[in-house]
């Protein structure tokens, strides 16, 4: 009796699992760069974080990227889920939603980004900030209404408003990726 209790628990738990990869996956469908709609529970955890319309969520691929990740912990030069540093994160955001090619470290990304001012800045365009006196130390990915994610050196992967008090004082640039440079950019 026993046994057939836990192999029906065994069973449910894995269909849980497995419907939860599903839904992931379906919004991680297609190509990188295509744009897919976002399952309903992403779009509306995303819209209420950002104080945008359900409808505003548009990238299924970016909004489930960044739920995969979101509270990963920050390690400078991890790039993967038991630890990510900000460029890494930027990094495989742009290869598998957007399908573009960055270099791998902060002061490379920012040399391939025309440089745009903060009010123009347009969803997967990169920010960049100046921590410990250091320029362009930090980069993170602009989404919407004011928002980025980042991989937070105390925090780890978290949405915030660029405006936030403590780091817009070291924003120091943004821009988008320009097309010619991500061909064949070394990683």
């Amino acid at each position: 009796m026993k046994f057939n209790r836990l192999h029906l628990i065994a069973v449910i738990g894995l269909m849980v699992v497995l419907s939860s990869c599903h839904s992931r996956k379906a919004a991680m469908k297609g190509k990188p760069g295509e744009i897919v709609k976002a399952p309903a529970s992403i779009a509306d955890k995303y819209a209420d974080m950002m104080g945008v319309s359900k409808s505003d969520i548009t990238n299924g691929r970016l909004y489930t990227f960044i739920d995969d990740w979101y509270g990963t912990p920050y390690h400078f030069g991890g790039q993967d889920k038991s630890g990510i540093d900000c460029s890494g994160f930027v990094q495989l955001l742009q290869q598998q939603v957007y399908g573009v090619t960055l270099p791998r470290v902060t002061s490379q990304q920012v040399t391939v980004i025309k440089r745009k001012y903060e009010e123009e800045l347009k969803e997967g365009d990169l920010v960049f900030w100046d921590y410990d006196g250091k320029k362009f130390s930090h980069v993170g990915v602009y989404l919407q209404n004011g928002y980025v994610v980042h991989a937070s050196t105390s925090k780890g992967v978290i949405v915030v408003r660029l405006h936030d008090p403590y780091t817009y004082k070291y924003f120091s640039r943004c821009g988008s990726v320009i097309a010619t440079a991500t061909e064949g950019a070394s990683l």
